[in-house]
């Protein structure tokens, strides 16, 4: 399979050089596509110097600034995508997914359209997060799950692997999330379009150097678009039950 490991980022000097130290050790074969968005603090060009040494590493420069997650995911998705990459892995710069915990989401791909690594299901976990922090995060999946209806315990999870051809099939320039409910997007239009999803037991590990990119408006976005989602599907789901009576 050919790999492609995307890692979006923004004010990531101090933590970039060693993720990409980590996965180039963890899968040799894979290649890394860095995705920044300008970071003020130099990322980009600590990027640029690791990829004149290194043929496996890339870095895509978006103008402007800081422009979202989802947005950079995309970018990178089409990318990879328009190179003839088989499988395309989102992992975050930060060191809170471990790079040496990819072969076993590349393995699952193999059955799978969609890989999550989950921190929910049995054998996965969270080391040294905030208890609050954990609260959030498992209220929001449970709320997830029961807006849309479906049974992923970890949909807010952004350490995944999606084959390319699934990604082909989904409405890609339909994706207007930004923040973390991009991840509820999107393994919610893969489920919907009727593939198959696997998750996977993950170590989730917070961050060490560098401050997360969670804040209130990244919360509020997700909570009100999965609500208008889970209110259009529930909707559907009516119609057609009134379109089979009146049959």
């Amino acid at each position: 399979m050919n790999v492609l490991v995307v890692v979006p980022t923004y004010n990531e000097a101090l933590t970039i050089g060693k993720a990409i130290e980590r996965t180039r050790s963890a899968v040799p074969e894979a290649h890394l596509l860095v995705v920044d968005d300008s970071s003020p603090d130099g990322t980009g060009a600590i990027v640029d110097e690791i990829a004149e040494l290194d043929d496996h590493v890339n870095v895509l420069h978006r103008p402007g600034g800081k422009q979202g997650l989802g947005a950079a995911y995309i970018n990178g998705f089409r990318w990879g995508l328009e190179r003839g990459f088989d499988i395309l892995v989102e992992m975050d710069a930060d060191g809170s997914h471990q790079p040496e915990e990819l072969p076993r989401l590349l393995h699952a791909a193999e059955q799978a359209d969609l890989v999550l690594g989950s921190r929910y299901v049995p054998g996965g976990q969270v080391v040294n997060w905030p208890w609050r922090r954990e609260a959030l995060s498992r209220a929001g999946n449970l709320y997830a799950r029961l807006a849309l209806g479906t049974t992923l315990r970890d949909a807010t999870g952004g350490f995944r692997a999606y084959r390319a051809e699934a990604l082909r099939t989904l409405d890609l320039d339909g994706v207007a999330s930004q923040g973390y409910c991009f991840q509820v997007d999107m393994a919610w239009r893969v489920q919907r379009a009727g593939l198959r999803i696997i998750e996977v037991p993950i170590t989730f590990v917070e961050r060490e150097q560098g401050e997360s990119k969670m804040d209130s408006t990244i919360v509020r976005e997700a909570f009100w678009r999965i609500l208008r989602w889970g209110a259009s599907h529930r909707a559907a789901q009516m119609r057609a039950w009134r379109d089979g009576q009146a049959r």
